[in-house]
């Protein structure tokens, strides 16, 4: 009964995940900060200590662990997935089968996986997933992990500091091992160095510089300056609210891969709004018409398939948005299919809004199904701080998918990507301390980390769990006027004057239940102190 109990509150929470879902950011799912040097959790046992207490641990039992993570197999995936196995067997006799949710699947089977009283073991879990963790755990299908620490992960424990276990807790307890990878993941604008110069823009760093930009991409007539789909919506809405005032992004109570709430600074969170009830929105909406009206993007943008990216690693375009970590990731290919150099215009930087991403914004949790929690927690710690399994998990066998040239990972001389393709996206299990810098992303990525982390701002919602029971409906009411009217205004598609539009869009979300919503956020935040307070 209480199985069943907890999986119809999860189904509920499934069809409002579903109805809200307007398609997977780019945002989602990247990776947490922890800060270096900080003092790490001094309760927990370490060294010998923790490897005798382990070693007390009854593992006469072999056990099949199931791990579900995100994306397709890699031809080479389960070669990699032997070693591993060996490894585990020999230290705590298990192993471990990968299933897969496909990345044009995550939107519904990833929610379902939690509802169906499916028997598994671990997966990746983000606030920001369309399951967020925070349901994950508030309904009862993650395991608390508060009390096996000691017993089953004193070396992870002691690993990971107090404040990103704090990034971890829901009502004080804590249902998922957060990352401790460092990164950024703000907006921007992507240009090509080479046109740039071509174009006499010596640099793009303002709304009015990317004009510049386009307009001469546009003047030069061999590529369509923005070449995307309806996505590009989003991007562009980022763009409005990192460049206006203090504004901050991705406030709760809207899924944030639509058209989302956010609040009038970070030291205001509770001040939520929805930015289309402003002025700023206005002349925005009036400003993508100009836009689109000039060429920016093509006629067809609502209907196209080709992602902005896609099509400027084709040379169909002059420009993408996309957010720092996918922008340096993509250097090797840029490079590879281009020849060219890039640069990134970080849309929240002048006004010092880059959020720094917390643990828990990628983190591994142990479902409630699990048959062998303790060894799924144990299998977790050994890819967190032991750096054999590290390397296997995120890089493969050294030699065949990786060699390490001059502090860098690369593919060896003889790599055959028929044969030798393969790779876990498995971020939550990421560590500053044992990561590899790969020789096809942008070395500005660390030089950008850096600085960021010296500027950057907590995200002040991270902790919060923010419960939609009462207001699903509306949720679901306003997800469909965003994904029509909200997105033909970001891209200036609209049948209507733009400002007629945005009336009507206003008009449209008042009637779906929009000042409710925000209600409801601001009643739920009155009690909350964001991490670190």
């Amino acid at each position: 009964m209480k199985n069943a109990k907890r999986r119809l509150a999860l189904g509920l929470a499934l069809m409002l995940c579903i109805g809200s879902l307007a398609g997977c950011g780019k945002n989602a799912g990247e990776a947490g900060n922890t800060s270096k040097g900080e003092t790490k959790n001094e309760d927990a046992k370490s060294g010998s200590a923790a490897d005798e207490k382990v070693s007390e641990v009854d593992t006469s039992e072999e056990v099949k662990l199931i791990y579900y993570l995100w994306g397709g197999e890699g031809v080479a995936n389960q070669d990699i997935l032997a070693e591993i196995n060996k490894k585990l067997k020999a230290d705590i006799n298990a192993t471990i089968e990968v299933k897969y949710i496909d990345w044009g699947d995550i939107g519904t089977k990833y929610p379902l996986l939690f509802a169906s009283g499916e028997e598994f073991d671990m997966s990746h879990a983000s606030p920001n997933a369309v399951m967020p963790y925070g349901t994950i755990a508030t309904q009862g299908a993650a395991v608390d992990i508060t009390d096996m620490l000691d017993t089953y992960a004193p070396t992870l424990k002691a690993e990971i500091p107090e404040s990103v276990w704090a990034s971890a807790k829901v009502n004080g307890r804590i249902y998922g091992v957060p990352t401790l990878y460092s990164e950024f993941t703000p907006s921007g604008f992507v240009t090509r160095r080479d046109l740039a110069q071509k174009y006499g823009v010596a640099e793009v760093n303002s709304i009015e510089t990317m004009e510049a930009y386009l307009d001469a991409a546009l003047a030069a007539g061999d590529m369509v300056p923005m070449n995307g789909t309806s996505a590009m919506a989003m991007d562009l809405y980022r763009l409005l609210i990192d460049t206006t005032g203090s504004w901050i992004s991705e406030a709760p109570g809207i899924s944030t891969s639509e058209m989302f709430l956010a609040a009038s600074s970070a030291e205001n969170y509770a001040d939520v709004f929805h930015p289309a009830f402003t002025g700023e929105f206005e002349a925005f909406a009036v400003k993508m018409r100009e836009w689109a009206d000039k060429g920016y993007w093509t006629k067809d943008v609502l209907s196209s398939q080709q992602s902005a990216k896609d099509n400027f690693l084709n040379g169909l375009s002059a420009s993408y948005i996309t957010h720092m970590a996918d922008w340096s990731g993509t250097y090797g290919s840029i490079n590879d299919k281009l020849g060219v150099e890039t640069d990134f215009w970080c849309f929240a930087e002048e006004n010092g809004k880059i959020k720094r991403k917390m643990g828990v914004e990628n983190t591994t949790v142990i479902s409630t199904t699990s048959k062998h929690p303790e060894r799924a927690l144990m299998a977790i710690e050994k890819f967190m701080t032991d750096e054999s399994y590290y390397r296997l998990i995120q890089y493969g066998i050294e030699g065949r998918q990786y060699e390490i040239v001059d502090g860098l990972a690369k593919q060896p001389a003889g790599y055959d990507p028929e044969k030798d393709a393969g790779g876990f996206a498995v971020w939550s299990l990421r560590n500053d301390r044992f990561n590899i810098p790969y020789a096809t992303e942008d070395p500005r990525r660390y030089e950008l980390n850096e600085k960021w982390n010296k500027v950057a701002i907590d995200n002040p919602y991270v902790g919060f769990i923010f419960d939609p029971g009462n207001v699903t409906t509306e949720i679901a009411a306003i997800s469909n006027v965003n994904a029509q009217l909200g997105t033909q205004i970001m891209l200036g598609k609209t049948t209507q004057d733009p400002v007629e539009a945005v009336a009507e869009y206003r008009k449209q979300l008042e009637q779906a239940g929009i000042n409710t919503v925000i209600e409801e956020v601001k009643s739920q935040l009155a009690d909350f102190t964001p991490v670190g307070k």
